[in-house]
C-alpha cells in the first residue's frame, strides 16, 4: 500500500505551474479529468435548478441534507475518526461513518488517513493540501481530482481499519450517496403526489437536496484546507499557517476555528469561547447527554491561560 508522504521534489521530473500561481505541483499531480467525471457532474447538475425551479420544500431539503452531512464530515470524519476526541459504541460508529460517507467525500478511512497526514506535516513540504506549498487551487481541489492521492493509506489508520464494516464503507463509498440521492428523489415524488401544494417533485428535490447540497459541502469543507490557512486571525503561534475564521466556522459547523484546532487537535470542541460558534460541538454535547457518545475531550484550562497571555501581549 503506498504511503501518503510525497517524496522530495527532484529537478528532473516535469512540473507545471499552479493556476493561481503560488507554487508548483508535480507532473503526477495534474488533474485526472476522466477520473473526475462524477465529481464534475455533481457540479454541472446544479444548473438543472434553472429547469426544475425552486420551492420552500426543496430549500428545506437542501438545508437538512447539508447540515446533517456537514456534521458527518466535521463531527464524525474529523473529530471522531481522525482525532478520536470522543468515544462511542461500534454500532453508532458505523452510523457516523455512513452519514459522513453520504457527503460523497470518499470513506472514513481515506478521509481520516489524509487528515492525520496533514497534521503530521501541516504546511511543510510533505503536506499534500497546503496552500503555502502548492498553491490555493491545488490545496482547495487539485489534490482531490488527481490520481496520486486516491488510495487509502491503511497503515495511517490501523485503529479503525480493523473494523470490517468500516472497510466496507471505505471500499464502497459510493453506496451512501446513491442511497441518499434515491431517498431524496423518493421524498419529492411522494410530496408531489400527496402534498401538491408544496410545489415540489422528485427531480427538483434531487437537484436541490442532493446535487446543490453536495457541491456546497465540497467547497466549504475544502475551504478549511485552503482559506483557513490563508485568511483569518491567529490566536496561537503554531508551526503552521492555520487561522481562525468566523464565517468559515458558521458554514462548517465550527471547523473555522482552525488555529485553535491546530494548537489543540485532541480537543473535540474547536470554538474556545461562547461567542465562537461551534455547532458540531453542540451536537456532540447533546449526543453525550443521550448516552450515544462519551469521554468527550475539551481544551485544558492552561490553554485558556495561554490564550489570555497572548491577548495581553498583543
Amino acid at each position: 500500500m503506498p504511503t501518503l508522504t510525497s517524496p522530495p521534489k527532484s529537478s528532473s521530473p516535469k512540473a507545471y505551474r499552479d493556476p493561481i500561481n503560488i507554487g508548483e505541483v508535480d507532473d503526477d499531480e495534474r488533474p485526472d479529468w476522466m477520473g473526475s467525471i462524477a465529481f464534475i457532474g455533481v457540479h454541472l447538475a446544479c444548473f438543472l435548478a434553472f429547469y426544475t425551479g425552486v420551492s420552500w420544500a426543496a430549500v428545506g431539503m437542501l438545508v437538512f441534507t447539508y447540515v446533517v452531512r456537514m456534521f458527518g464530515i466535521t463531527g464524525a470524519f474529523h473529530r471522531y475518526f481522525s482525532h478520536r476526541t470522543y468515544k462511542t459504541s461500534r454500532w453508532f460508529q458505523f452510523v457516523l461513518g455512513w452519514i459522513g460517507t453520504s457527503a460523497a467525500q470518499q470513506g472514513p478511512l481515506w478521509w481520516a488517513a489524509h487528515h492525520r497526514h496533514h497534521h503530521r506535516h501541516s504546511d511543510d513540504e510533505h503536506d499534500i493540501h497546503s496552500p503555502i506549498q502548492k498553491g490555493f487551487w491545488f490545496s482547495h481541489v487539485g489534490w482531490v481530482i488527481c490520481k496520486k492521492y486516491e488510495k487509502t493509506n491503511i497503515s495511517a489508520i490501523p485503529d479503525f481499519a480493523k473494523y470490517p464494516e468500516l472497510r466496507f464503507l471505505n471500499n464502497y463509498h459510493i453506496i451512501p450517496p446513491i442511497v441518499l440521492a434515491l431517498s431524496v428523489y423518493g421524498i419529492g415524488a411522494l410530496l408531489e403526489k400527496y402534498a401538491p401544494g408544496l410545489g415540489t417533485n422528485g427531480f427538483q428535490m434531487l437537484v436541490w437536496g442532493f446535487f446543490i447540497s453536495t457541491t456546497l459541502l465540497y467547497h466549504w469543507t475544502f475551504g478549511i484546507n485552503s482559506v483557513a490557512h490563508v485568511f483569518g486571525n491567529r490566536r496561537f503561534n503554531t508551526s503552521d499557517h492555520s487561522r481562525n475564521n468566523w464565517w468559515l466556522a458558521i458554514m462548517t459547523l465550527g471547523e473555522g476555528w482552525h488555529n485553535n484546532h491546530h494548537h489543540c487537535p485532541y480537543s473535540e470542541r474547536q470554538g474556545m469561547y461562547w461567542y465562537e460558534i461551534d455547532v458540531s460541538h453542540y451536537i456532540i454535547k447533546t449526543l453525550s447527554k443521550l448516552g450515544l457518545v462519551w469521554d468527550v475531550q475539551l481544551h485544558p484550562e492552561k490553554l485558556y491561560e495561554e490564550a489570555n497571555q497572548n491577548k495581553s501581549a498583543a
